[in-house]
């Protein structure tokens, strides 16, 4: 018979199986999702339950513990997400008589609104790029690839040369889900890639790297890691005192075309949105910048002033 730690392990393993199979998701949100069942398993392990036979009062007591633990209302809203994946996957599967996360609650967060940088500090980053070192080009090309198609890192590190369609002026991106979707690139990109495949051509280029359009200094495969490094690094160059990263550049991109006056259905499918909620943060963020404009010129802040 099979005891309680090899049901756990082959719950996960399953439920892992079946996020990669059937709901195709990233392997960064199968990694988090499993993490957080884990720390959940722990608990039953403790009370000697396996995972179909929970009770809501145990989910209860786990979630309590995470947020004595100083766990955020964003983790814990994502702890739920999970726990909640775990035990329809579960019914799914006929093993469940009653599903514990029927009456659980996500807890109320107010909407994250992400880091986001000025037309004008983007290209400060842009010319902060010393094209004379070597990798220069290429680390310039690489923002500008961030910033003109509004990539994920994990897209921008995959991109191959294959995917490049110049004359078109467009680019083929695998995202999430291994979905594709064109996006358009404009000139400024278009220049930074010719400029960057002339130096990345004439380099040493591993056989498993062929097509891969961004390479590191021994002609393989670039890392996300290095991308992380890279914007860091220039945004320090640039004196941009923001805590920004690769998906900041994302997050611009989207920023300045709604600010511009773009579909919202455009944008969501230019970044790859599974749901136009996800892209509705940007007109959040553009709501932000018409309230502080308004705010610092409204009338009243000077009868305030007159009557200090």
């Amino acid at each position: 018979m099979r005891n309680h730690a090899d049901s756990y392990e082959t719950t996960l393993l399953d439920f892992k199986a079946h996020l990669k199979l059937e709901r195709s998701m990233s392997p960064n949100t199968i990694a988090a999702y499993a993490s957080d069942v884990q720390k959940y398993f722990a608990v039953l392990r403790r009370e000697a339950t396996e995972p179909a036979a929970a009770t809501t009062e145990q989910i209860d007591r786990f979630l309590e513990e995470q947020v004595d633990a100083g766990v955020t209302k964003r983790s814990q809203a994502r702890i739920i997400s999970s726990i909640k994946a775990l035990y329809r996957f579960l019914d799914a599967e006929g093993k469940l008589t009653q599903n514990p996360c029927d009456k659980l609650a996500s807890p109320k967060i107010n909407p994250y609104l992400p880091t986001v940088l000025s037309v004008e500090e983007v290209m400060r980053i842009l010319d902060s790029v010393d094209l004379s070192q070597p990798g220069g080009h290429r680390n310039r090309c690489i923002l500008e690839v961030l910033y003109s198609c509004g990539l994920r890192v994990s897209e921008l590190v995959n991109l191959r040369i294959s995917d490049l369609f110049l004359d078109e002026q467009f680019i083929r991106v695998m995202g999430k889900g291994s979905k594709q979707r064109l996006v358009p690139i404009g000139d400024p990109a278009i220049k930074a890639i010719r400029l960057y495949r002339q130096q990345r051509d004439t380099g040493p280029v591993q056989k498993a790297a062929e097509d891969i359009l961004f390479l590191n200094h021994r002609g393989g495969k670039l890392s996300r890691v290095a991308v992380f490094n890279l914007v860091k690094e220039q945004a320090r160059m640039a004196g941009i005192s923001k805590e920004i990263s690769p998906h900041t550049f994302r997050h611009s991109f989207a920023t300045h075309l709604v600010e511009n006056g773009a579909d919202l259905r455009v944008v969501q499918q230019m970044l790859g949105h599974e749901s136009i909620l996800t892209t509705e943060i940007y007109t959040h963020i553009d709501t932000r910048k018409w309230q502080d404009t308004i705010l610092k010129y409204h009338p009243a802040r000077d009868y305030e002033k007159s009557e200090a």
